[in-house]
């Protein structure tokens, strides 16, 4: 299983290389089908993460299909195929980490985002998302981090960004922290052996490095902005423009969907089993993202501000040009 917010890993490069060439429910739709009530099959790129469970689960409950939405996910290792999927119109929709959309954005794609994904908890020392360190280690908190290697799922990203923000507001120094690429699944090894000094880990990784005993030392998606939302549904701007009712009705859907998964957390840890394979005592134990429906603007500047002073991307983007 690749780890939740590598939702888009490498879009940056897939911009640069694209710019240069259930049950049902009620059978009334809320926006009206197209084609005069005809159904709309509807293929929607997701990563087999945490972060999605609301769709697997808005799916099953019949939300897409009281809207005359057929939806299917198809799994894909990241942006590289999720984002010029849904730019091309392989998928209608795809599911991405909201910095890789905004360096996608940066380089021209013409992607709109539709709705929300997922959020942090904004609670501090028990959110999704930690930087973890051995039980033994000297590293007390975040600001011990200057000078220390760290290991993140995708360098340039919102890996680094946040975890930085939690070496800056700790008083530490953010530029001298080493920052090394390694998959989620193999960080909590490499924090047992001490080939890095910590790790950020997202769930199911923070459960289980914390039952090997690893310290959870800062939250830094909780560090960056309150509730931070780090992912987000999007689609192609040829659909947006050609399709909105469809639009519409997959946002509703979604929206649907996140308040309903959000609700029901037992019924959102039960879902994980059908596209996932994380143990289910593992998934009994871990800490949920937020699902709230509605695409935090705020939030997502924030992450747009942070890309241009990492200089992820070249110039300040207002993301008003990436939303709907």
């Amino acid at each position: 299983m690749r780890a939740s917010l590598k939702a888009a890993a490498g879009a940056a490069a897939v911009a640069v290389l694209l710019a240069a060439c259930g049950s049902s429910g009620s059978p009334t739709p809320s926006g009206g089908a197209s084609g005069g009530g005809s159904v709309d099959q509807v293929k929607v790129g997701v990563i087999p993460i945490v972060d999605v469970a609301p769709i697997y689960l808005g799916a099953k409950k019949g939300f897409f299909d009281k809207r005359n939405i057929k939806v299917s996910m198809e799994s894909g290792q990241g942006g590289a195929a999720i984002v010029p999927g849904v730019a091309s119109g392989q998928f209608q929709f795809g599911f991405s980490n909201v910095t890789s959309l905004i360096i996608a954005k940066s380089k021209n794609l013409p992607i709109k985002v539709v709705a929300a994904g997922n959020s942090s908890t904004g609670v501090d020392g028990k959110d999704f998302s930690a930087i973890v360190v051995k039980a033994d280690s000297p590293i007390q908190s975040a600001k011990d981090l200057a000078g220390k290697t760290v290991s993140i799922n995708t360098l340039k990203n919102i890996g680094d960004t946040t975890v930085r923000q939690s070496v800056q507001k700790a008083g530490g120094d953010p530029s001298s922290v080493k920052f090394v690429e390694l998959a989620f699944p193999d960080m909590p090894a490499a924090v047992k052996e001490g080939r890095v000094d910590a790790a950020w880990v997202v769930e199911p990784f923070v459960t289980i490095a914390k039952q090997q005993g690893d310290r959870v030392i800062a939250s830094n998606l909780v560090d960056t902005f309150p509730k931070l939302q780090i992912s987000t549904y999007f689609t192609s701007e040829q659909t947006a423009k050609s399709n909105p009712d469809l639009v519409k009705r997959f946002t509703e859907a979604m929206n649907e969907s996140l308040t309903y998964a959000q609700e029901h957390p037992d019924e959102a840890r039960d879902i994980l089993s059908s596209y996932t394979k994380i143990d289910p005592s593992v998934a009994k134990e871990m800490t949920l993202p937020l699902w709230e429906p509605g695409v935090n603007k705020e939030s997502l500047q924030k992450l747009a501000d942070l890309a241009a002073q990492e200089k992820l991307i070249d110039n300040k983007l207002d993301v008003n040009q990436l939303l709907n």
